[in-house]
């Protein structure tokens, strides 16, 4: 096992690696060795999801954006990443840790801003000109006054 000093908070802890490592695809085939570790990589991946920077601004502690990039893609089009979740659910389920819980409030579904005062069906209001200096009461008086011709749809 190879220990890492961590660099930043949000890092991950030799406890955790101890538990991440075995879940990592294995290469398939042999190559070049790597000039960063999974590690770093992992720990660049996470870096940059949870802030949501741009690949190329990654800090170089964690090695080459373009290889955190590489290893990203790679994993997410073979669907390593939603094995690797898959799995620590499991493990994490299987100690008790996560409770299936769920509670659903639906008081708090609010309409969008542009919902409030959008005129609703069956409600007559009369025409005016836009600028006219009749208060409501008044373009009221002037509907009844001209026979009462409303525009409603």
């Amino acid at each position: 096992m190879d220990t890492l000093a961590v660099a930043r908070r949000f890092d991950l802890t030799d406890a955790h690696w101890e538990r991440l490592e075995p879940l990592l695809p294995v290469p398939s085939l042999p190559g070049r060795p790597p000039l960063w570790s999974k590690r770093q990589l992992i720990d660049g991946i996470r870096w940059r999801v949870r802030t949501g920077a741009p690949w190329r601004d990654m800090p170089a502690e964690y090695g080459s954006w373009a290889a955190a990039y590489g290893l990203f893609r790679r994993w997410q089009r073979s669907g390593a990443w939603q094995r690797i979740l898959i799995l620590l659910q499991a493990l994490a389920d299987a100690a008790g840790r996560i409770t299936w819980d769920v509670s659903v409030d639906s008081t708090i579904a609010r309409a969008h801003q542009h919902a409030a005062g959008a005129r609703k069906r069956g409600i007559c209001r009369p025409n005016r000109r836009a600028g006219s200096p009749l208060s409501p009461t008044t373009t009221r008086w002037a509907a009844r006054a001209a026979g009462g011709r409303r525009n409603c749809t």
